[in-house]
């Protein structure tokens, strides 16, 4: 096992891949950053590519870019403060499951989403971006701009972007992202101990 990395924004307890370790979702963004055709198009891969029951792929995704019809609609779904500070990102992306096919259930259609949001999450890490997963927006205004079916539900809107700590962003929102990050322990979150 090689050395713990101190110098990792997580304070893991054991190594673990980099871009997990410096994974975090800032409210701080760079205004002026534009998410390029390549970059846009990696991120809908890396959610074709996330793992799935019986290879249901129950999830869609809608990726809009700042200053598109779409990303305004989105924006106007989204509730409270999350209005203040995801205008200036890049793209959002709104994540959606569909929850039955043929009038039949799809069997963990939300765990696969979440899957979906996570290679997401990881593939904007990969681009040298961040990623900040939101549950704050109306669903029945996101299904109508989306023209979603009653069997398809919108989990998740995931914001992209450049990671801004200058005063282009609201003090309160950089004194936010500069808090020092916790989790629960790895013995509070164990069922038993690793057998």
């Amino acid at each position: 096992m090689t050395a713990l990395d101190t110098t990792a924004r997580n304070a893991t307890s054991v190594p673990i891949a980099p871009l997990l370790a410096e994974r975090w979702s800032p409210r701080g963004f760079t205004a002026s950053h534009e998410l390029s055709d390549e970059e846009a198009r990696s991120l809908v891969e890396a959610v074709r590519w996330s793992p799935s029951f019986m290879n249901d792929q129950p999830w869609r995704v809608a990726l809009a870019r700042r200053g598109t019809a779409l990303f305004g609609g989105i924006v106007q779904t989204l509730a409270g403060f999350n209005q203040t500070w995801m205008p200036a990102v890049s793209a959002i992306a709104v994540l959606v499951t569909e929850t039955e096919r043929d009038g039949e259930a799809v069997p963990y259609a939300e765990y696969d989403a979440g899957q979906a949001a996570a290679h997401l999450s990881i593939q904007a890490a990969h681009l040298g971006l961040w990623a900040h997963q939101a549950a704050g927006f109306d669903q029945a205004e996101m299904s109508e701009l989306l023209g979603l079916s009653a069997a398809q539900k919108p989990l998740t809107v995931i914001a992209i972007g450049e990671h801004a700590d200058t005063d282009e962003v609201p003090e309160k929102i950089r004194e936010r992202d500069a808090r020092p990050r916790e989790r629960r322990s790895v013995d509070e979150i164990l069922l038993a101990p690793i057998a």
